[in-house]
């Protein structure tokens, strides 16, 4: 008989989760202890409907905050920007029949600045000249909304919309890079007949859609009665406006005037005058005129709103004084103790960076004892190898020195040219360093066997003239004209060593892993801009700041919005002062308030991208506009690529489209987000036009730009994995100079140089792989690049 299988008895003690700690309590303790399941669920219920209310209540009132911000008398006016979508249309009677609606007037009014007792409204009616890109992206900026008007009967056969000219897709695209806000379209000039006017207006409402906004409204505007539709939505409508609107306070000027300062020949106080939006301004902060500058503010004069909503409530001013003809309420002076310094760029300590430099003659002492080190022939035991004679010190007396009479040329002590590399090894003798990549396995480089001696490869163009190598050059590149892949190749002069022409320039075992000091070698421009040691930080400290001062509401320091006010900004230049003075009958005044620190010199970093409608080439270190928020200066910045995965960026030397890339310019703090838009001037006077958009990053002196260049040369002969290379240097001594770089070739093989050959700078290199005849070696060469400091910082203060 088999043997019995016997299992073992199955445990049920711990067989389920509610079974292991069951003997902890008794059941008797457990039913006095727990609640019942109906009374638990009804709990959390309740707690939830509870919370679900207060939230609705939250933003109910901050809704309704909001409305009577907006709507209320001590609301500045709506803005309402009117732009025609082509040059056929006639704001002239758009603009005349919506302030004739607001106004209740046969006449339309002399002010742009209407209030209406009937629709409870003020409003500020203005039209954007056609044609004019900046005046058009001033008024944008300040908009609480944008009309867009369509001529139904006018059709652009220029573009690709029937009722949008090239202009009008020009200034569309620059409002989406600004951020639009709330938008409306007026389709003017339909027909009287019903059936055709609706086939229009269906027709043009179609064609518009995709270029809007999905919550765009599409309004006809020929009646009184079409207009009164559109203004009572509009009373009610939630406007919406950029994030980056309600950041700092601004104001539109509806009057510009001047006044000479005696003290200060050529300056003179400007006066601007208008209603103060988005935040409360203070009298001790800076402001920017758009165009202009950053000026520091001499008074704050609140006067009497010459507009008011209730002109009833309005009438006594019991605390008024009257100024000039017009009414002022208050006064703010600014406090000495808390205003703001005008500080723009950092004054540099002359001793700071001081440093040991040697002198001309203890670096002409230095060339000398060099070269008779190198002069000097040492006395070795017979069978003493080169790498044990290194071990060899010298005596002090020079009793093993021979004459002064040896051949120089034997010893190779150049140190060579400097190479970076992910780690600090211990070089060899001939400077030249391990050959090894973090990404790539190191490089097995072996001598052929068949490779003749250095004095038996003797080159054919050891007796050519300069001009026959330049000619020979010039004939191996036009047949390598077709290769577009490599445009950072340089040559190297004939006249000019290049161990002197690339003396900045270095190289890097590997360029995302290799380390570069981003404190070394700083230009002088760097001693006059200021850094952070933590940005984000400080700008969370500065907007804190800004918000505790703006809920303090200190009626002797600060406006709140909406108020009407005068503002004196001092020690502005004189011929800008009478300038804006002229051109605020055509063109707008912005003048926004300034955070902390946000006049200072740093650099700054964006993402562009080239316009569509922008075909010229945009060249590094070129001047151009920027508009960035409500600010605007000029700037030459250099442009490079977005590596994310390591801290050095490659130097691009022109803006490419159809991508984005990082524009590095020196120019005053701005805290991030902000928009931008650069522009380009015309030649002969033309009117600017829209190079690129983007929108600021960052602000990183610290970001390193490095430009690269690549030397070429050519394959004479080729032996194995040993081949001889001609015309990437032109002398002996270059070539020992760049030995310790990496070359490679455009077929993907890599290598090192061994050492040169003759005297025209040939020189035998060594690859990981057969070399073909038709093949070019590169050398890749690396330097800092920095942005050029602008010669001119804003277009009207320079202009004038």
């Amino acid at each position: 008989m088999g043997r019995v299988q016997v299992n073992k008895v199955h445990k049920s003690r711990f067989s389920t989760k509610s079974s292991r700690n069951i003997h902890k309590t008794s059941v008797k303790d457990k039913s006095r202890i727990a609640k019942s399941g109906a009374n638990v669920s009804k709990g959390a219920r309740a707690a939830r409907l509870q919370h679900n209310r207060m939230v609705r209540e939250q933003k109910r009132a901050a809704l309704l905050k909001e409305k009577r911000a907006s709507t209320g008398s001590a609301s500045p006016p709506r803005m309402i920007v009117l732009f025609g979508l082509s040059a056929l249309v006639n704001l002239d009677s758009v603009a005349e029949d919506l302030l004739k609606l607001l106004s209740a007037e046969e006449t339309a009014p002399v002010s742009s600045t209407v209030s209406s007792s009937e629709y409870r409204l003020r409003a500020t009616v203005l039209k954007a000249p056609h044609g004019d890109l900046v005046s058009c992206m001033e008024m944008a900026k300040v908009a609480d909304l944008i009309a867009f008007v369509a001529s139904a009967s006018s059709l652009c056969e220029d573009s690709e919309s029937y009722y949008i000219d090239s202009f009008g897709n020009q200034c569309l695209s620059v409002f989406r890079s600004l951020g639009l806000p709330s938008t409306v379209v007026f389709i003017r000039d339909l027909p009287s007949e019903m059936k055709r006017r609706n086939e229009l207006k269906k027709m043009c409402i179609s064609s518009l859609t995709p270029e809007f906004p999905e919550d765009c409204k599409f309004y006809p505007a020929d009646t009184k009665d079409e207009l009164h539709k559109f203004m009572w939505l509009f009373r009610e409508q939630r406007l919406t406006v950029p994030h980056w609107r309600n950041q700092h306070p601004y104001l539109f000027a509806h009057k510009v005037d001047m006044a000479n300062d005696d003290q200060n020949p050529g300056k003179s106080a400007l006066f601007l005058t208008g209603y103060v939006r988005a935040r409360s301004l203070s009298v001790n902060q800076l402001v920017h005129i758009s165009g202009v500058g950053d000026f520091q503010l001499g008074k704050i004069d609140v006067l009497k709103d010459p507009c008011p909503l209730n002109a009833r409530k309005d009438q006594n001013a019991m605390d008024s004084d009257e100024v000039n003809g017009v009414e002022v309420i208050q006064s703010l002076q600014p406090d000495p103790m808390k205003q703001e310094a005008l500080l723009v760029e950092n004054i540099p300590d002359p001793l700071a960076g001081e440093q040991t430099w040697p002198t001309e003659e203890e670096m002409a002492e230095a060339e000398r004892s060099q070269k008779q080190k190198k002069l000097r022939k040492r006395i070795l035991p017979p069978g003493t190898s080169e790498y044990q004679a290194a071990w060899i010190v010298d005596d002090s007396d020079g009793g093993d020195l021979a004459s002064d009479d040896g051949d120089g040329d034997d010893e190779e002590d150049d140190d060579g040219m400097v190479l970076d590399e992910g780690e600090n090894r211990p070089t060899s003798q001939e400077g030249v360093k391990d050959f090894e990549d973090d990404d790539q396995a190191s490089l097995y480089l072996r001598d052929s066997d068949g490779e003749t001696d250095t004095d038996s490869v003797m080159m054919e163009a050891e007796n050519l003239t300069r001009e026959q190598i330049k000619e020979e050059i010039q004939k191996i590149k036009e047949a390598h004209a077709e290769d577009e892949e490599f445009p950072d190749e340089v040559d190297t002069p004939l006249d000019v060593p290049a161990r002197k022409r690339f003396a900045r320039y270095r190289g890097l075992k590997s360029f995302r892993t290799s380390s570069w000091d981003p404190k070394e070698s700083l230009p002088a421009d760097y001693a006059r801009i200021f850094a952070f040691d933590n940005f984000k930080r400080t700008q969370k400290h500065v907007f804190a700041k800004a918000s505790d001062v703006e809920q303090a509401n200190n009626k002797d320091e600060s406006v709140p919005a909406g108020t009407y006010v005068r503002l004196e900004i001092k020690e502005v230049p004189a011929s800008v002062a009478s300038k804006l003075c002229n051109i605020v009958k055509t063109s707008p005044v912005v003048v926004c308030g300034l955070f902390q620190h946000e006049s200072k010199m740093s650099v700054l970093h964006f993402s562009i991208k080239k316009h569509d409608t922008y075909d010229a080439p945009i060249k590094a270190k070129e001047e151009l506009i920027f508009h960035m928020g409500f600010r605007q200066f000029m700037a030459r910045p250099i442009f490079s690529t977005d590596n994310m995965n390591s801290d050095k960026h490659k130097m691009e030397r022109f803006l490419h489209a159809g991508r984005f890339s990082v524009a590095s310019i020196y120019a005053p703090i701005c805290f991030p987000p902000l928009p931008l838009i650069i522009l380009k001037e015309g030649d002969g006077g033309s009117p600017p036009s829209v190079a690129a958009v983007g929108s600021l990053r960052s602000v990183d002196p610290d970001r390193i730009i490095l430009k690269k260049i690549i030397l070429t040369g050519y394959p004479q002969r080729v032996s194995k994995l040993k081949a001889t290379v001609r015309y990437m240097f032109h002398n002996p001594e270059d070539v020992r100079w760049f030995k310790p770089v990496e070359v490679w070739t455009k077929c993907g093989c890599r290598g090192r140089i061994k050492e040169p050959v003759g005297t025209h700078g040939a020189m035998k290199c060594v690859f990981n792989g057969g070399l073909q005849q038709h093949d070019t070696v590169c050398m890749s060469l690396y330097k800092r690049a920095y942005p050029k400091w602008p010669e001119h910082r804003f277009p009207l203060l320079d202009a004038s």
